[in-house]
Order: structure tokens, then C-alpha cells, then sequence
């Protein structure tokens, strides 16, 4: 039988993120493919004392239905941290738990997008929020990334080129999958571009308190006085991805049809993965730990530069991030670097083409992404030496 799929679906392609997953399952590949956290990171033993606490002694709480909202506990722990390390939250805001930073994305889109609007994008940006946007059949509108962040110039041509103009969606703190950081300068400017023109901007931060040396660069919503920034937070980074738990804080008219939108999506996110958060937050110090995350993923970062500067051909430019998980490589001279991902899976390493980050996804792009936080010191320096043998080959 012929199935009917949408317009909206059909001409959408999978993760390639997700498909490189299947030959990173072979034991002898070495990923520098994904974005997971390092496991070792994971308070296993914490979250499994308190689970059982909870359906022993709470079973009808971590196994009933719970509001949309979220958890209220949950939500004033989430409400006063982000105040407290990123001074975000007005008396106009409102925030609501989601099923993973994901998912707060996705609603943000359905609540805000009508079929043919325009979404502005750093051009590379996230392949999962792209998807979402695309999904509501938005238009996608690219500005270019620089080493500190989206041109603002290019930024306000693409306003007066495009139609129905939405939102802004930024990641500026340890861009996925470029790794950059946007100024301060240029956080304000792109406050004001939105300002000036009535267009709301959608924050994405979920790896914000990953730097390395514990230095912190304002968000964008820390200064939103006038109502227009969306703030999507995560706790996949640093607690655990299993959980999915997210969050978005935005103005309540907003976080009010989020709530309406989250209804018709998942009724709510689970409560027994609220719970654990809640009571994480009150009995361990996450502060303590993400210290710890933050200089492993220093050293690991640092093992992989050191790599690529001893293997990687001349010429290929790369970035040096200053937190977050990923690295970002452009190896010029027109190599199709989807063309050789095969070539580097013949070698047992994998990577993440740049093609995919794009807005159009069709066009040959010699950039590639690369991730440290999962493999050891060895594997890292192993897997960079094959690619850099695979990048040589082709460079010839």
C-alpha cells in the first residue's frame, strides 16, 4: 500500500546525527559524532536513592498525572537558580517545564509560526531545532557565524529580504555546532535589531554553564526589559539527557499558549523524572558538580586540538571554543565532506558533515562538527590521527 504522508513531513530527511549513531555502535568506531554528555557525569547513584524514595514512600505523586505547568517545587528551584546564575526573570515572566529542551523548541514553534512565516537562524545552527521549524513549514532564513557570534549587519539585510518575520532563534553561548560565543556587543545589538523591528528572539542555552574557566557571558534574556525573549533552558547537559527536562521562561501572555500547546503534545512531563530534579536540587550541590564537568570537558577539549594540530593537513581552519561539546572544522579547497563521511567510516571514525547544520541541507559543504566529551583521551587522539589520514587522502 501508497501511504499519504503531509506536505509538512514528507520532504523532511532523519537526523543524520541520529543515523551516524548506527555505525558509532560498532565497538571498534571511535564517534566524534554525537553530543552526549560524558556518562561519567551522571549522579547514577544519587538519582537511583532517590527514585526509590519516591515510589515507596510518594508512590501516588511519582505515578499520578501532574499539571501541565510542571511540578510547582520544580519550577521555583528552576525559577530561583536561573535567577541566581543568570539574573534572568522579571514579574512579567512566567516558566513552564518541557519534556526535554527539545520539546520546549518545538512548542515554541507551534505557538508562534503559521505555515509560510520566516525564522531567522544562525546559519550553521542546531539540526533539531531547524527540524522543528521546518515541520511547521516555516521559511528558513540564514545569517552567516562569525568567530564571535551572528553577523549583525548580515542579520538586518535578511530582516528586509524576508516576509512575516517571527523570531530570531540564537544559541550564543557555545554555539552547537560551531562552539562560538556571541560578544556582549553583539548580544545587545541583536536586542535592539529585534526591538527596533517587533520581532521576538529565542534563546537557546543549553550549554551555557559548560565553560571552561567558569567565565560567564550575560544571556540575552538578563536584560530583556521589554518582554521579547524567549528563554529555553535544558538539564540534559548537566544532570542527565534521559531525564528530558527542560524549560522555558517567556512572558506569561506566551508561556500561557505554551501550556495550551503542551496539553495537546504530552499532557505533561513525567513526574517521576520531575521528582528526581526537585529532589537532586534540595539534597546535592549541582553548582560543585558542573565544576567538575566543566574541567573535564577543558582537558578533553583541549586533548582534541592538540590532536588536530599535530594530525590535521595544513590550512584546515577550526574553531577553539571556550566551552560546551563541540568543535567546529572547515576543510575548503570544495571538499564535500557528507561525500567523505564514507570514507572516514572505512577508517572507523565518524563525524557530523556540515550539511546538516544548514538550512539547505542539499548543497556540498566542506565544514564538518566534531565532539570530545564522550571518548577518552585515547580514543580522541586515535580518532583524529584517522581523519586526519582521510582529510590528507583527500587533500591530495
Amino acid at each position: 500500500m501508497e501511504y499519504f504522508i503531509s506536505d509538512k513531513i514528507r520532504p523532511m530527511q532523519g537526523s543524520a546525527i541520529r543515523e551516524i549513531f548506527k555505525y558509532a555502535a560498532d565497538p571498534e568506531v571511535i564517534s566524534l559524532a554525537g553530543g552526549n554528555p560524558d556518562p561519567k557525569t551522571f549522579p547514577a547513584k544519587e538519582l537511583a536513592g532517590i527514585a526509590e524514595e519516591m515510589l515507596t514512600e510518594q508512590p501516588v505523586l511519582s505515578l499520578q498525572y501532574g499539571i501541565t505547568e510542571g511540578h510547582t517545587p520544580l519550577r521555583d528551584a528552576i525559577k530561583a537558580r536561573i535567577k541566581r546564575i543568570e539574573n534572568i526573570g522579571t514579574d512579567n515572566d512566567e516558566l513552564i517545564v518541557v519534556s526535554g529542551g527539545q520539546q520546549g523548541l518545538e512548542l515554541a514553534t507551534k505557538v508562534l509560526i503559521n505555515e509560510g512565516d520566516t525564522v531567522i537562524v544562525e546559519e550553521p545552527s542546531f539540526i533539531g531545532a531547524l527540524n522543528a521549524f521546518r515541520s511547521y513549514g516555516a521559511h528558513l532564513a540564514g545569517v552567516p557565524v562569525e568567530s564571535d557570534g551572528m553577523d549583525m549587519d548580515a542579520l538586518e539585510k535578511v530582516i528586509k529580504e524576508n516576509k512575516n518575520v517571527r523570531f530570531i532563534y540564537t544559541i550564543p553561548t557555545f554555539q552547537n555546532p560551531m562552539g562560538v560565543t556571541m560578544s556582549v556587543e553583539k548580544r545587545h545589538r541583536l536586542y535592539e535589531i529585534a526591538k527596533k523591528n517587533g520581532i521576538l528572539i529565542l534563546e537557546d542555552n543549553p550549554y551555557g554553564e559548560l565553560t571552561f574557566d567558569g567565565t560567564k557571558t550575560p544571556t540575552i534574556k538578563s536584560f530583556d526589559t521589554d518582554g521579547i525573549v524567549l528563554y529555553s533552558g535544558s538539564f540534559s547537559k548537566v544532570l542527565a539527557p534521559g531525564l528530558r527536562l527542560g524549560f522555558i521562561c517567556a512572558p506569561r501572555e506566551l508561556i500561557a499558549k505554551i501550556v495550551i500547546a503542551k496539553q495537546v503534545s504530552d499532557v505533561h512531563t513525567p513526574m517521576i523524572t520531575q521528582l528526581l530534579a526537585t529532589e537532586y536540587l534540595k539534597r546535592y550541590d549541582l553548582d560543585a558538580a558542573i565544576v567538575k564537568m566543566r574541567a573535564n570537558y577543558a582537558h578533553k577539549c583541549q586533548t582534541m586540538l592538540d590532536a588536530i594540530e599535530e594530525y590535521f593537513p595544513e590550512g584546515v581552519e577550526y574553531t577553539r571554543p571556550g566551552g560546551g561539546l563541540f568543535i567546529w572544522a572547515d576543510l575548503g579547497h570544495g571538499i564535500d565532506t557528507l561525500a567523505l563521511s564514507k570514507k572516514a567510516v572505512e577508517e572507523k571514525v565518524v563525524y557530523v558533515p556540515g550539511n546538516t547544520f544548514m538550512t539547505d541541507m542539499s548543497l556540498p559543504c566542506s565544514t564538518l562538527r566534531l565532539n570530545y566529551s564522550t571518548m577518552s583521551d585515547e580514543r580522541i587522539t586515535e580518532g583524529i590521527k584517522r581523519l586526519g589520514k582521510v582529510f590528507k587522502d583527500a587533500l591530495k
